[in-house]
């Protein structure tokens, strides 16, 4: 689990926390995206609202942070105040040259927009690059949760455990259908138990992402267009958080066969056979 975590609660903590997320090298691109983000709140779309959003900065993997951003609390001024550089973090969010990675970043897009007037761009989505790097069966036309893919990802039986307990435990204080309340994203001091939950799955972003990229142009550039896609459904006037088909892989038959044909290895070649009619 990651110890070392910041909570944003005051306009100069904020402006540090964007200078530092502008510094960072984008020249990787898709071999490694700088930001990592994940938005928690009530019913969060365009008719909920956003508690908190953290910002996970990523210049290398021993040097990752995550980054609690109170939005309760600072309200637009989160998004509007700009560092020493001259950035907010609004103009991040809409940047394509810096990359952000979110897992499912429909309902996200949603609320940042109709909220904050944020149009997201340069947008990864971990739940269309797992899809993507599928054998396209019938039997695997669903998308998953992020609990899914996180408790496949992990090795270490007493780090799974720890993040199981933390899900549990967190789900409980937010989650109506467990008993749970909306209300705790809002209460300050936030919960020690709110915060390992909501950094729980975070933490685990990059290690999924470079789990499930691959380092082709043709693929990265399909995974892009389909993102940017997503961001800009949420954008319309009639998109609707629960609708219906929200589970289903976004691929048609013709790119499902070139996913397929992408990610089947290549054919070996023997070197050491004998072919006698040469």
């Amino acid at each position: 689990m990651v110890k070392d975590f910041a909570l944003i609660n005051t306009l100069e903590a904020l402006k540090s926390l964007v200078d530092w997320a502008a510094r960072q090298d984008t020249w990787m691109g898709n071999s490694q995206p700088p930001l990592y983000i994940n938005i928690e709140g009530e019913q969060l779309s365009q008719h909920g609202k956003i508690s908190l959003m953290t910002v996970l900065v990523y210049p290398s993997e021993f040097l990752m942070r995550p980054n609690i951003v109170d939005i309760h609390l600072l309200g637009p001024a989160a998004f509007s105040t700009a560092g020493k550089l001259g950035k907010s973090l609004k103009d991040i969010l809409e940047s394509p040259q810096i990359l952000k990675v979110f897992f499912d970043v429909r309902n996200d897009s949603d609320a940042l927009y109709a909220h904050y007037g944020i149009q997201l761009q340069g947008v990864r989505d971990i739940q269309l690059m797992e899809s993507a790097r599928r054998l396209h069966t019938l039997e695997q036309r669903y998308l998953s949760g992020l609990s899914k893919y996180i408790a496949k990802t992990l090795f270490d039986k007493k780090e799974i455990d720890q993040w199981k307990l933390c899900k549990a435990t967190g789900e409980a204080l937010w989650n109506p259908r467990k008993g749970g309340s909306y209300i705790v994203f809002n209460a300050r001091p936030l919960s020690d138990d709110i915060i390992k939950y909501y950094v729980g799955d975070v933490q685990y972003l990059p290690r999924l992402y470079f789990k499930y990229r691959c380092s082709t142009d043709r693929w990265s550039n399909l995974i892009t267009e389909a993102s940017q896609m997503r961001v800009c459904a949420s954008q319309t006037a009639d998109y609707q958080p629960d609708g219906p088909g929200r589970a289903l892989s976004p691929w048609d038959a013709e790119q499902n066969q070139l996913l397929d044909e992408w990610d089947a290895p290549p054919p070996q070649t023997d070197y050491f056979s004998y072919d006698s009619d040469r």
